[in-house]
């Protein structure tokens, strides 16, 4: 299984396609999508659309992940990424009906390092160790990677985004890829 998982953004949003195939996840591509930041960004959308299909098309995902939208200081960052995000999902709804995930930002960095709260840093620390990756284009295409390794971790579970109760914060890692990985990651991950 393929799965797309789309980091979206209104002047570039990240992109990551990995495979599972039984209990191995490959690497198989991944980068950013840039939007005309010149245009007007009524005129922009047209772009991210065009961009979103082109991309599917492309590569012929099974599923699609997304992050879901985060609380943002500016209202107007806001309403632009949720129009970003509202052209990316126009672009995707017709071939991939129930079959896109949204996950929200402290998930994925739970799944992906162990801590709800980890810094760009300590996700691509992980990414390195998990899938051998050592560049990355952007913290947008860092992120996408961090979605889709969540997906396909988390995907077999039938509940997602359920809230957990608060634990108390220790020395121990918590019980994402970050902990199982611990014996090969040198520096915590925190």
């Amino acid at each position: 299984m393929i799965v797309l998982a789309i980091d979206p953004g209104s002047v570039t949003a990240g992109y990551a396609l990995l495979q599972q195939e039984g209990r191995k996840i490959n690497y198989i591509t991944s980068g950013i999508l840039s939007f005309n930041s010149d245009d007007q960004f009524l005129d922009r959308i047209k772009d991210i659309y065009d961009q979103t299909l082109e991309l599917v098309n492309q590569h012929n995902p099974d599923e699609v992940a997304l992050e879901s939208l985060i609380f943002v200081k500016s209202p107007t960052a806001l309403i632009k990424l949720s129009q970003s995000r509202g052209a990316m999902l126009a672009a995707l709804t017709q071939k991939f009906h129930k079959k896109i995930y949204e996950y929200s930002p402290n998930l994925v960095k739970s799944t992906v390092t162990g801590h709800g709260h980890a810094d760009k840093e300590g996700i691509q620390k992980v990414l390195q160790q998990y899938l051998g990756l050592t560049n990355f284009k952007s913290h947008d295409e860092s992120d996408a990677i961090s979605i889709a390794l969540c997906h396909l971790l988390n995907k077999n579970n039938k509940v997602v985004n359920i809230p957990r109760k608060k634990k108390s914060i220790s020395k121990k890692m918590g019980n994402g890829l970050a902990s199982a990985l611990a014996h090969k990651i040198k520096d915590k991950v925190l």
